[in-house]
């Protein structure tokens, strides 16, 4: 008995990608131009194409359904930021080293979303520190009553606010030394 494999795209009869990297390149290389002449022209920059705009729209979706992006409640904020850097940065792309700009800007789209990410650990440890410091015992006199004792009351607002131990830690403001405390670090 024989086992024949048929490749996906001739048995579908196209391939199975949602950005043709040949049509983007093209795209960009045109964009490009159309900058460079402009910038000659000393007219403002031009604006990108609704094709290259939709690509970086359809990478950033696409990167955001990935599995280390998925369970985020902001990812809607990471798209957009991901899509603004795209655009800011669109001008660096070099059609003369690479030729492929959709490696180049699922790079800029992936770390636009850890930088979003980060971004929101913050934000979600300072609301931790304030909830922390604003207990005045009646929080945790109610968790006590509900469901904890005072040590895990701290874990749970930690997991309230998708903190782990590692981002706590990362983020406490770190200790003075001894020479900066004695003011003698700016003479």
């Amino acid at each position: 008995m024989s086992v024949y494999y048929v490749k996906k795209e001739d048995y579908m009869g196209k391939k199975n990608h949602y950005i043709d990297n040949k049509e983007f390149f093209k795209h960009m290389c045109e964009w490009k131009k159309a900058l460079i002449e402009a910038e000659n022209a000393g007219e403002p920059k031009a604006p990108i194409s609704n094709y290259i705009g939709k690509c970086f729209i359809d990478i950033a979706e696409h990167l955001a359904q990935k599995p280390n992006f998925t369970n985020y409640p902001y990812k809607d904020e990471m798209i957009n930021d991901s899509i603004e850097n795209c655009i800011m940065y669109a001008h660096n792309f070099n059609p003369e080293k690479s030729k492929n700009p959709f490696s180049y800007f699922t790079q800029i789209i992936y770390y636009a979303f850890l930088r979003r990410i980060e971004k929101e650990k913050k934000q979600n440890f300072i609301k931790f520190k304030l909830a922390e410091m604003k207990d005045d015992g009646t929080m945790s006199t109610w968790y006590k009553e509900n469901y904890f004792d005072r040590d895990s009351m701290k874990d749970a607002m930690k997991e309230h606010f998708n903190l782990s131990d590692e981002d706590v830690k990362r983020m406490q403001p770190k200790k003075k030394s001894k020479k900066e405390s004695d003011g003698k670090l700016f003479e």
